[in-house]
């Protein structure tokens, strides 16, 4: 609990700023027309994701030089910080340019905290898990991702319940990141009683834990980093195409309300959150590469023929079970990805080996997934942007169907053998 929680806090932080720039776009910026505002939390919100691979450098390296644990904790404190000073920061009226800036300031934090988390939990969840059940474990960090983004959705669907526009757009805004400070002080106190990976104590006890960098990453295991690149380029598409731009497709293309597009994600969003815990142990099983190639396979020839049916359909019902079975798919690569980096690089520089390659890729791809099909469908070529997700899962296909089965060659169980 204690190492994936976390993860949870940090996303819920992360989703809570796209949902709730609605009703605070106002308070940081100066009067203008509201679309401008909105532009303008939404660019601070792209600062975010921008720092994400800085993040995972920094905080990948410190975790290897200083612990998972301490990882883990500095994680959370930068996302505690970050939403504490979104929550009591005056408005523009205020402060004048301070408030956008203090705004900045807290995103910053709040990505370089993300950007972090991944990699330190994803390895800690991997280094303490048992090796034969190291894929269901590490399977519960995209489960506290997703559950991070329904319980920002849920608290938005609360406040919209109980208060009005007028107390949402004056103070209601701020609930959610007092809510999400709060939480990362109790997940806070939850990991500083844990106790460290076998595998980091190993790397303490040889005196190797000054061999974590970036330039080492790309010098000494430059074959497994852009493994993780070329694995992670085709998963991260299409997780952020059909998780985050799905509603809008549902709302834009397929015709569907507001409100019924929310119900359809909510509801498809539930039930993948349930199925990673049992792809990884799926994984666990019959292999990470079986489950992989399962996911390149089908995402390379069901990824336009679906869309193709999503744009059409009418009935909120087909749409969630068209929906949801691309989400069955996507299950191949979000449940596992974690552990499959983990189990590709040496403890001594295993987290930024996950961290780091990992955010380059989900900038490049899982961060501009929605633009790229926004400008498609901007100049009448929406299909384009099916084709785009299908090639890029086809070449990540290539990448599963060339590595080495990481469950059979961990390198975790060569850290420490008899918890293989």
């Amino acid at each position: 609990m204690a190492g994936s929680a976390g993860n949870l806090i940090e996303w819920y932080d992360w989703y809570a700023y796209s949902a709730f720039s609605l009703y605070f776009a106002a308070a940081f910026f100066p009067p203008a027309d509201p679309t401008a505002q909105l532009l303008s939390a939404a660019a601070v919100f792209a600062v975010g994701f921008v720092v994400r691979p800085i993040g995972a450098w920094l905080m990948g390296t410190y975790a290897d030089r200083h612990g998972r644990k301490a990882g883990l904790t500095l994680s959370v404190l930068l996302m505690c910080a970050g939403s504490f000073l979104i929550a009591g920061c005056p408005r523009h009226a205020t402060i004048g340019v301070a408030a956008p800036i203090i705004l900045v300031f807290a995103r910053l934090l709040q990505g370089l905290s993300v950007g972090g988390e991944y990699g330190a939990s994803a390895t800690y969840l991997s280094e303490v898990a048992e090796g034969s059940r190291r894929g269901l474990w590490s399977s519960l960090q995209y489960v506290t991702l997703i559950a991070g983004q329904l319980v920002a959705l849920g608290v938005l669907l609360v406040l919209q319940a109980v208060l009005s526009k007028e107390a949402l757009d004056g103070w209601g805004w701020r609930v959610p990141f007092v809510i999400g400070g709060l939480l990362s002080i109790v997940v806070l106190v939850l990991r500083r009683g844990l106790a460290e990976t076998p595998s980091f104590d190993g790397v303490k006890e040889r005196g190797l834990t000054a061999r974590s960098s970036a330039f080492r990453l790309f010098r000494e295991h430059p074959k497994e980093a852009f493994v993780v690149i070329g694995l992670t380029a085709g998963g991260t598409l299409a997780f952020y195409a059909y998780t985050t731009y799905m509603q809008k497709f549902l709302v834009h293309t397929s015709g569907f309300t507001k409100d019924v597009a929310t119900r359809i994600m909510a509801a498809a969003l539930f039930v993948f959150m349930l199925l990673q815990p049992m792809v990884g142990a799926l994984s666990d099983r019959v292999g990470r590469k079986p489950v992989m190639i399962a996911f390149g396979v089908l995402g390379t020839l069901g990824t336009y023929p679906l869309l193709s049916l999503v744009a059409r359909t009418h009935d909120p019902y087909v749409a969630f079970a068209l929906v949801l079975a691309a989400l069955v798919v996507v299950s191949g690569y979000t449940a596992i990805n974690a552990v499959v980096k983990a189990e590709l690089f040496p403890a001594e520089i295993r987290t930024l080996g996950v961290a780091l390659p990992y955010a380059i890729a989900n900038t490049l791809f899982g961060g501009t997934a929605e633009y790229v099909a926004l400008w498609f469908k901007a100049h009448g070529m929406e299909r384009g942007f099916y084709v785009y997700v299908t090639v890029t899962i086809a070449v990540s296909l290539v990448v599963y169907a060339r590595m080495r089965d990481t469950r059979i060659h961990s390198r975790i169980a060569t850290d420490v053998p008899d918890r293989a």
